[in-house]
């Protein structure tokens, strides 16, 4: 399967809300030892440093240090003691803010996802961020990655693949600074982690 170059460093280098919008219909691909996976980006959701619910909210430390950039790198981390979440860092180095990847439609490499999850149903492989790492098999090691030049890649839209509506709604399971319509979704989706 052949995929337009990556996204150049530049893209992310925006307001986080801007970019979480423009990665819908963008193309998520892994070249893994066990092989590629790839997928249609359908949700996300955007976090800053401004605001309660993201992890830099009190400040950097180790853990959370990717999020202070530089943009185009990834930061993974592990969450309730189980699983790993896919962002994406965004805006100017040294002011944090990234976009969690919530969500994508399946489009290769769906055994080796499949023998991943432990699921057949190609609805269920990638329908929220602890899925689709899963699916993918993203952990710590693809954490601070070049999103252009590793083997975690995000490509831009093809024809194929142009959103035809994209939707904003508050993001999911986070009560602080729930007025905040930072959760952007593919309308009509039916590989959402939840409808909007």
């Amino acid at each position: 399967m052949e995929f337009i170059d990556p996204l150049p460093p530049f893209f992310y280098d925006r307001e986080v809300t801007s970019v979480a919008r423009d990665l819908i219909g963008c193309l998520l691909t892994h070249r893994s030892p066990e092989g590629l996976t790839a997928g249609v980006i359908i949700e996300t959701e955007a976090y800053h440093q401004s605001e309660r619910a993201c992890h830099a909210f009190r400040g950097q430390t180790p853990r959370n240090a990717p999020l202070f950039g530089p943009p185009g790198r990834s930061y993974v981390y592990f969450t309730y003691g189980m699983h790993w979440c896919f962002n994406a860092v965004t805006g100017p180095e040294g002011e944090a803010a990234a976009v969690l990847i919530r969500a994508v439609e399946p489009l290769a490499g769906l055994e080796l996802m499949r023998a991943r999850r432990g699921r057949e149903a190609l609805r269920d492989l990638c329908r929220g961020p602890a899925r689709l790492t899963q699916a993918f098999g993203i952990s710590r090691e693809q954490n601070e990655l070049c999103l252009h030049s590793s083997r975690l890649r995000i490509h831009p839209r093809t024809p194929l693949h142009l959103p035809a509506g994209i939707e904003v709604s508050p993001r999911i399971g986070v009560r602080a600074a729930k007025d905040l319509l930072w959760r952007f979704t593919l309308i009509g989706s039916r590989f959402l982690s939840r409808p909007g």
